[in-house]
């Protein structure tokens, strides 16, 4: 296997496709509170499996009937409301079997729905943390794969088991009733029939797993080289790529041979013994029609109810792989639905002592994503009304991390930041990130419309998409295409510059009106003619606006009121861009070290 193939098979992939129990009570109590909703349903599937089994018994009695008291002794009367009675029965199966069939779709898609709306409301109230514990891949087979696995349970699995049962027992009881020796004989290779199920429910449940196994890592790998299909094609991988899809294709087909080999197995076992059955049941009741101890209809009856006896049975392997399938995602996807945020304390508006000249500020915040390795170390800056602030350090010195703290995407492991003179924590996460806007370096678009794009699908006031274009310069960038706000926009918009972008960005962040906006690089990917259009709306856009600027290119925060030097999560450095280059220190150093390496490029580039 390739070095791309077993990374694709760690610990993950098995972890998706591991199978548990049959039945586990303690998750079926918690998926009957999705099914409960539905009584009507649940009686109406229950109260159809005896008719079912009804009519299904009721047609091998009609022909011994028919047999026994017409064909027999060559009396033809009444014969034909008998085979009217046996069609009638045929139709009623089918019709209620429909119907029984149907219900359960409508209570399973029902209670699904349910489910994946709670697991997807779920998943878009977790922080940034969350996700960078959870692979997408992974949060994608929740709610998609784990949640259509329930489905497929309850269309296959547990009520059609019940049924499956509930038949057994009938044919079981009628048979009986016809002839207590026949019956005895009829099931004698039920023992082996079961044991043969048993042994094969190893063998099909490892097969089964097995397929998902390969079916997962294969989707992993066609995701992963399908996004990075630039990369690919620039590098010239295109051969090992399609080498390594040929192995983990080639692994797949085979894993659903062996599955398809066991089930033929299962398959051909079931129908041999039933086979043995009818011959030895032919052998026994040859004999004894013979002697007249039974009918030759009671011999046909038999024959029909072993035909139905052996088909649950042939297919039980398969529902309890079914089964055990749906208890392992029903257990994967509560054990994600059981992830809680920690609740934020209730605090006061306003403690005593809050500084409220300030509109946000930090107090001796340290903060690290893994623990031993600190990104923030006691970091305090305060930010007033009005204010532009600038915060300025080399790639990996904490300034997005800042950012990321004041948007309540994480909590600081220790100090405290407060925005409008609270306890950020006593905000509401909606309330924070409605007050602050981010306008982030890399944008990312959905499909739609540009001015989806702009509003994000939400009702804001007339004209107000259209103002906030015009006063970035999107309008004009548009234009310069052929474009309008009411243009397509493809997949992670796909047919936008960069530049283009970004100024959807700053539409998007203006047409909300926020009280503090912060630019996080954000001018950092803007071609020149397109950043001449930004620079035009700049001012507008943060005039009497609190504003934090995170910047790489020193040129667009040196009109700041206040910048902020930070090195390995520490602030060293405080004052204006005169002040700073007055200091000779690491801001100094690091204007000198762009401005040097302006003119070569721009020698370079002539």
């Amino acid at each position: 296997m390739s070095a791309g193939a077993a990374r694709q098979g760690g610990r993950g992939g098995h972890d998706e496709d591991a199978l548990g129990t049959a039945y586990d009570a303690r998750l079926m109590r918690r998926l009957w509170a999705y099914v409960r909703p539905y009584p009507r349903l649940v009686l109406g599937s229950l109260a159809l499996l005896p008719l079912i089994t009804l009519v299904s018994l009721a047609q091998p009695w009609l022909f011994k009937v028919a047999i026994d008291e017409h064909v027999t002794p060559r009396r033809l009367d009444g014969l034909a409301w008998l085979g009217a009675l046996f069609v009638a029965a045929m139709i009623a199966e089918h019709a209620v079997r429909f119907a029984q069939i149907y219900v359960m779709q409508l209570l399973g898609q029902g209670a699904m729905n349910d489910l994946r709306r709670d697991l997807y409301r779920h998943l878009l109230t977790r922080r940034a943390a969350f996700f960078d514990r959870q692979p997408v891949g992974r949060l994608m087979t929740r709610v998609l794969g784990d949640v259509e696995s329930i489905n497929e349970a309850f269309a296959a699995g547990l009520i059609t088991i019940v049924g499956d049962f509930v038949t057994l027992v009938g044919i079981v009881v009628v048979m009986a009733l016809l002839d207590a020796r026949l019956t005895l004989l009829a099931l004698c290779t039920s023992p082996v029939l079961f044991a043969v199920a048993w042994l094969f429910r190893d063998f099909i449940r490892n097969a089964f797993r097995e397929v998902r196994t390969r079916i997962a890592r294969l989707n992993a790998f066609s995701q992963e080289h399908l996004q990075g299909m630039k990369v690919v094609q620039l590098f010239a991988r295109d051969r090992q790529v399609l080498a390594e899809f040929d192995q983990l294709n080639a692994a797949h087909r085979d894993a659903n041979t062996t599955g398809i080999r066991y089930d033929a197995m299962l398959y051909a076992i079931v129908e041999a013994l039933g086979s043995i059955a009818v011959a030895g049941l032919l052998w026994y009741a040859g004999g004894e029609i013979v002697r007249g101890a039974v009918t030759f209809g009671v011999l046909v009856a038999f024959i029909e109810y072993l035909q139905k006896f052996y088909t649950p049975i042939r297919d039980l392997s398969t529902k309890y792989t079914i089964m055990q399938q749906a208890m392992a995602s029903a257990e994967r996807i509560f054990s994600l639905l059981d992830v809680a945020e920690p609740d934020a304390p209730v605090l006061p508006a306003a403690a005593p002592g809050a500084d409220r000249a300030a509109l946000a500020e930090l107090r001796n915040v340290s903060f690290s994503y893994h623990r031993g390795d600190p990104v923030l170390q006691d970091v305090s800056l305060r930010v007033c009304p009005g204010q532009t602030l600038a915060l300025v350090g080399a790639t990996g010195s904490g300034k997005s991390t800042v950012i990321k703290l004041l948007a309540r995407l994480y909590e600081p492991d220790s100090g405290e930041i407060r925005f409008a003179g609270r306890d950020l924590r006593s905000i509401a996460a909606a309330e924070v990130r409605r007050r602050i806007t981010v306008v982030p370096q890399d944008v990312f678009l959905f499909s739609g419309t540009v001015r989806d794009n702009v509003a994000l699908w939400q009702e804001l006031p007339p004209g107000a998409v259209e103002a906030a274009a015009g006063r970035v310069g999107l309008d004009r960038a548009l234009a310069r295409r052929g474009r309008t706000l009411d243009d397509a926009v493809l997949e992670r918009g796909a047919n936008f510059s960069a530049g283009e972008k970004q100024l959807i960005a700053f539409a998007r962040a203006l047409a909300r009106d926020p009280e503090m906006l912060v630019l996080d690089e954000a001018t950092a990917n803007v071609d020149p003619e397109t950043e001449r259009l930004i620079e035009e709306g700049l001012g507008e856009l943060v005039r009497g606006r609190t504003t934090i600027v995170i910047a790489h290119r020193l040129s667009t925060i040196e009109r700041a009121d206040a910048i902020l030097v930070l090195h390995k999560g520490r602030i060293v450095e405080t004052g204006t861009h005169a002040d700073l280059l007055r200091q000779a220190g690491v801001y100094a150093r690091l204007y000198r070290l762009q401005y040097a390496a302006a003119p070569k490029a721009a020698s370079a580039s002539m």
